[in-house]
């Protein structure tokens, strides 16, 4: 298994994470997660971790890069790949399969293609030029750039600003995109729904979610004493609740709003895995209808 790797990736909801841990247990995998979010401790619902999906058939799924850092810290990319790649390879060390599994396109494809990253220091200078124009405006200075992205919200101005800061930053330093690390071997499953499928199981999920305390553990963030506009920052489920548990927004709004957010979101991530096939990559869809004993036997089926 020498830099090889099985990715699992597809829309929010879709299943990711339930379908890996199933693949993890029959091969003696170990999961290695992608999600931007699920970095957090004390994030659980809102970022969709299902630890309880980990334990299957009586036996416990190993997972990495879930809960490795507090609340209210801002976490990037270039962290997620020297994490990553520390993990990857306890993973081996173990003799065990590493299984990526998550749905923040930038993190996995940082991985897959092996961008190599620096850390972007702060530019002051610039971010008081850039905070003088509209959303709008700085939307279209990102997409003249050539760096990814895969901001969680595009109507947040100090994430757009920041992801053009650090394009800047990687223009003015070529050097620093080379290709020095290691090459993974990946083979790619990507789940895929119908769009009004996939749009159905995002509603019931948050409704589920909702009951389930997703609200309280925003309340109870707040008051361990995370900044209210650092939960705003992480966006979706963070965002809107925030607003709901701080009275700016009512149930009903809080409730249509993050609900066409996370649908937009999902249209992005689909966008995303699609710029990924076109720039080399292949994915193995798998329809999200079939039975779980179906899609675990094309999985084997492709990796032998």
């Amino acid at each position: 298994m020498e830099n090889k790797l099985i990715s699992i990736l597809g829309t929010t909801a879709s299943g990711k994470t339930k379908l890996a841990v199933n693949l993890a247990a029959m091969i003696g995998g170990e999961i290695l997660s992608a999600d931007s979010r699920q970095v957090y401790r004390g994030m659980d619902k809102g970022s969709g971790k299902d630890l309880e999906e980990y334990q299957i058939n009586g036996i416990k799924i190993p997972y990495h890069l879930i809960d490795i850092v507090d609340a209210g810290y801002e976490y990037n990319v270039y962290e997620y790949q020297k994490d990553f790649f520390e993990a990857y390879n306890k993973v081996i060390k173990n003799q065990n399969i590493p299984i990526l599994c998550g749905g923040t396109g930038m993190y996995i494809e940082s991985v897959l293609k092996g961008y190599r990253l620096a850390k972007v220091p702060r530019d002051e200078s610039l971010h008081i030029r850039l905070e003088k124009k509209s959303n709008t405006e700085l939307r279209n200075m990102l997409l003249e750039t050539r760096i990814p992205h895969n901001l969680t919200d595009h109507d947040d101005t100090e994430r757009i600003i920041r992801a053009i800061e650090i394009d800047l930053y990687y223009n003015a330093h070529p050097e620093l995109t080379g290709g020095d690390v290691p090459k993974l071997q990946s083979i790619n499953f990507g789940i895929r729904y119908d769009r009004s499928e996939i749009r159905n199981k995002i509603t019931e999920r948050l409704d589920t979610r909702l009951q389930e305390g997703m609200i309280e553990e925003v309340e109870n963030l707040i008051a361990s004493g995370v900044d209210p506009e650092k939960l705003k920052f992480y966006g979706l489920e963070y965002r809107y609740l925030t607003q709901y548990v701080l009275k700016e927004i009512d149930y009903t709004e809080m409730f249509s709003q993050l609900n066409t957010a996370i649908h937009q979101f999902a249209k992005r991530q689909d966008t995303w895995w699609r710029k990924m096939e076109k720039s080399g990559s292949r994915i193995r869809w798998i329809d999200g209808k079939i039975s779980m004993e179906e899609k675990l036997a094309f999985m084997i089926s492709q990796l032998r």
